[in-house]
């Protein structure tokens, strides 16, 4: 694994697409009339070209946008770095083959921790209890890989309880990694970035720091 990236920020464009895509998607959720329903429907496609770029079928890109509704808000992931004898859990996500900390979209209906321990026994098979929230970051400024939507990322620092290792649908590798092992893994740097896993390699040994936060 190499130095983080430089944490650029992300294109204007990208910026513009998803504001448009948000006044779309709030504008549907409100609008009464049929005219306005059709304006708005057509910014949606305005910005889901633009996110295309013209390489890929808009109709994808609609699609994904129009399973979101009501007012637009940041969607929010959720992450776990289950440790056990200073070594922390990792998944190997099969997207892309990277690791990371398990984790994922937050469910509606449940809260930020449950969403984050039922990540964590699905894509490891790991049982874990959660110890702290070590930190809310806003992913557009971290150095991720640019998504379509806007999202935060909640980070929590958790101890094992039980379990074995067992992959799943998402995840095609499960281990504990030391801290001097993870500059030698691949990871899937739009879910977890070098310095998060420093971060909360930090925050384990220092169980008193606050949360950290953008």
């Amino acid at each position: 694994m190499s130095e983080d990236p430089v944490s650029l920020p992300n294109p204007q464009w990208l910026h513009w697409a998803r504001d448009l895509q948000a006044i779309a998607q709030t504008g549907l959720a409100y609008c009464k009339d049929p005219f306005d329903f059709e304006r708005y429907s057509e910014i949606r496609k305005i910005a889901a070209e633009m996110i295309s770029g013209g390489t890929v079928n808009a109709k994808h890109v609609i699609e994904l946008f129009s399973r979101d509704r009501g007012y637009a808000t940041p969607k929010v992931d959720v992450r776990t770095a289950v440790f056990d004898k200073d070594r922390v859990l990792m998944v190997r996500e099969r997207e892309d083959n990277g690791w990371m900390f398990p984790g994922g979209w937050a469910d509606v209906g449940n809260s930020p921790s449950v969403s984050a321990l039922r990540e964590v026994r699905e894509e490891s098979g790991y049982e874990a209890a959660i110890t702290k929230l070590a930190a809310v970051f806003d992913r557009d400024v971290h150095g991720h890989p640019p998504i379509p939507f806007h999202s935060y990322k909640i980070f929590f620092i958790g101890t094992l309880q039980g379990g074995s290792a067992q992959s799943s649908n998402e995840t095609n590798g499960v281990d504990f990694f030391g801290e001097d092992e993870i500059p030698q893994l691949q990871l899937s740097l739009g879910r977890v970035m070098p310095a998060q896993i420093k971060l909360m390699f930090d925050h384990y040994r220092n169980p008193q720091w606050p949360t950290a936060f953008d």
